[in-house]
């Protein structure tokens, strides 16, 4: 779905809070929303006037008048609003709004009293996290798990999120799950937020190929963008374990709320939440603080042409054949994964004597090993396979 399908104020919105962001290159980021810098420069002088971007409440920010069961009423008002919110984030959403909220104790209690709280099911969660330290050094990317709608289809949400920030880059309602598919969402993230470091992903479709092979064309074109893949180790889930998180608070605040008719329905629903998500739902893991407050976008621009991989002068390079899955080194043939059909690659050594790594731009991608007679193969016994360099 395009990125146009957000409102004009949501994108305001988006826009001040990552240009208000220290070290936030402001004419990158006009340009990333396709704005004139004018544009820009005037949403942040109306924001700094106190001038709303959007349509929202023109209470006062203090009520010292406020009696103990309008504080009541207003808790329960958020909670309303945002059903899977725990006593924690409404409190914070009270103290932004200039509401001096009681005790995260009593804000339990009084959602407990009113029927609101449920039994978390299932044991404590982890204790044991990693973070990035800064925005754009890791993105993690997943499928959550397919729905089906009231028109018969499927929809595929595709969900990508910044390690350090938990910031939402991608939140997109998909037919498929292909890598094409893929590719034109994350085209448009890069065009807007710039190139991470890296990506992190799983082993399934569209990440990894068949019979458990880490690597596709779509894992090419983003090594060819400078842009390392990582993937989790296989039936391991809890190591991307904020895509997992992130996952399950989709599926609370979206999609156990209501049913959805197509893949438009849902993709409004989405961007409205993705909204709420970055710029307005305090985040425990942040101090409750909100994504859009410790996020930033890159430095590294989208190119507008792929760039070729280069390998610096004396590299021992070779040209994988367009269709074979070998390289020749040393009068043998090594395989490199299917993936890299077509590619040029350098067989650098590695640490052990005898040892080799078949490397695409940094990232290696298969191993040489002369120390074991078994592994490769003869070129005299494959003469048929490549063309000699």
């Amino acid at each position: 779905m395009p990125w146009q399908e957000v409102s004009k104020m949501d994108r305001r919105r988006e826009f001040v809070a990552l240009a208000l962001a220290e070290g936030a290159n402001r004419r990158a980021l006009c340009r990333g929303f396709g704005i004139h810098p004018k544009t820009g420069y005037k949403w942040l002088r109306r924001w700094a006037a106190g001038e709303a971007l959007e349509e929202r409440s023109r209470r006062p920010r203090r009520s010292p008048r406020r009696t103990d069961a309008a504080v009541e009423t207003r808790i329960l008002a958020v909670r309303d609003a945002h059903p899977a919110w725990g006593a924690r984030k409404i409190a914070r959403c009270l103290e932004r709004e200039g509401v001096a909220s009681p005790a995260v104790s009593v804000v339990h209690e009084i959602l407990r009293r009113s029927g609101r709280i449920v039994p978390p099911r299932g044991g404590p969660p982890a204790g044991l996290r990693f973070e990035k330290p800064a925005p754009n050094l890791l993105w993690q990317m997943d499928f959550k798990g397919w729905i089906r709608l009231a028109d018969g289809s499927r929809c595929h949400p595709l969900t990508v999120i910044d390690d350090h920030s938990r910031y939402a880059v991608v939140l997109a309602a998909c037919s498929d799950e292909t890598g094409a598919t893929v590719r034109a969402h994350l085209e448009r993230a890069f065009g807007r937020y710039g190139l991470p470091q890296a990506v992190f992903v799983d082993n399934g479709t569209p990440w990894g190929a068949a019979a458990g092979a880490p690597w596709t064309r779509f894992g090419v074109w983003l090594l060819k963008l400078g842009v390392a893949v990582l993937h989790s180790r296989p039936y391991h889930p809890q190591s991307r374990g904020k895509n997992e998180r992130f996952h399950r608070t989709l599926k609370a605040e979206v999609f156990a709320l209501r049913a959805f008719r197509d893949r438009t329905a849902v993709q409004h629903a989405l961007d409205a939440w993705r909204q709420t998500y970055n710029l307005e739902r305090p985040h425990e893991a942040l101090g409750q603080a909100v994504p859009a407050s410790r996020y930033r976008p890159s430095a590294r621009a989208l190119p507008a042409k792929l760039p070729a991989v280069q390998y610096a002068q004396g590299e021992t390079v070779r040209r994988v054949l367009s269709g074979k899955d070998y390289v020749t080194f040393r009068g043998r043939l090594w395989k490199v994964p299917t993936a890299f059909r077509g590619e040029t690659v350098a067989i650098r050594p590695l640490a052990a004597d005898g040892r080799f790594g078949v490397f695409f731009a940094t990232q290696q991608i298969a191993s040489i090993d002369l120390t074991d007679r078994k592994s490769g193969a003869h070129l005299s016994e494959q003469v048929t396979a490549i063309s000699p360099d």
